[in-house]
């Protein structure tokens, strides 16, 4: 007979300096031993070989990730020109060398401005995305390639710098969710007539969430559940409301936009509503009291 899973005990958030050298999920799992719970989860993966923000959430915590991980992601990292690798950045093998002498900084922002608002990306092999149910990396370290459709993203920002490196650019990048900054850095050398790829990536901010409030996996601070949806709407309701919003019960809109977070009078975060039809709204996540 199977054990039945204790329910969770502890919740909140934890904005992570992931080190490199150690997966996404590897800091899900010293967070799991380090707060004694199960039920943790993190909003948006980085490489191992990345560092930076990682918003981890424990408990209840983690119904709330989907509005963590829907909003703006930014980066700093370093694009080196004349070089590809099979991974698109630094960790993979070499697979081709151009020579790009002639390329100047205002070449690589002539490109970069083509990089910038909508565009398409083909996911790289060394990713975490499934296709027919399995992570495209695992396919790659078997040596098969897959085709992958082209996916939209959005270059809110991409900035770039001359170092004191020959052919080393400082970048600085806001993004959509499920933007990859390795295939950006690629794109950018095929754009230059030749290739490159990606090193020291960084990432700064999740959201609100920046580099100035994260701390290692040992520790890092345990932030109250309400913390996730910080960025949305903050709507106050009285006691009745309270009641119909525990039943999960379609109401009249509020103003704006949303989604909403909603709190009781004393201050605790009870759901959070969106748009549903005309005029009215519906619970996306209803928080456990």
């Amino acid at each position: 007979m199977a054990r039945r899973r204790r329910p969770a005990t502890t919740h909140g958030i934890a904005v992570v300096d992931k080190p490199a050298g150690v997966t996404s999920h590897d800091v899900v799992g010293m967070l799991r031993k380090r707060f004694d719970e199960r039920q943790v989860g993190h909003a948006g993966t980085l490489d191992p070989d990345a560092t930076g923000v990682l918003v981890v959430a424990v408990g209840k915590a983690t119904k709330l990730l989907r509005f963590v991980e829907k909003t703006v992601k930014s980066y700093v990292g370093e694009v080196v020109l004349g070089v590809e690798t099979d991974t698109l950045d630094a960790g993979g093998e070499i697979t081709a060398t151009h020579d790009m002498a002639g390329v100047t900084v205002d070449d690589v922002r002539r490109v970069t401005a083509q990089l910038t608002g909508d565009i398409e990306q083909i996911p790289p092999m060394v990713s975490a995305l499934r296709v027919d149910g399995r992570r495209l990396h695992e396919l790659a370290r078997e040596g098969i390639e897959v085709e992958r459709p082209p996916r939209p993203v959005r270059i809110e920002r991409f900035e770039v710098a001359a170092t004191g490196e020959p052919l080393v650019f400082a970048i600085e990048v806001d993004c959509s969710p499920g933007t990859y900054i390795r295939t950006l850095a690629a794109d950018l050398g095929i754009g230059l007539g030749g290739g490159a790829h990606l090193r020291n990536l960084r990432r700064s901010a999740v959201g609100d969430f920046t580099i100035d409030e994260a701390a290692p996996p040992d520790v890092c601070e345990l932030l109250p559940v309400d913390r996730a949806v910080r960025s949305l709407e903050r709507i106050e309701i009285d006691e009745t409301t309270a009641a119909l919003v525990a039943d999960g019960r379609v109401l009249p809109s509020w103003a704006g936009t949303g989604p909403w977070a909603v709190f009781r009078p004393d201050g605790q975060l009870v759901a959070v509503y969106e748009p549903y039809r005309e005029g009215l709204i519906k619970p996306a996540v209803v928080v456990p009291v």
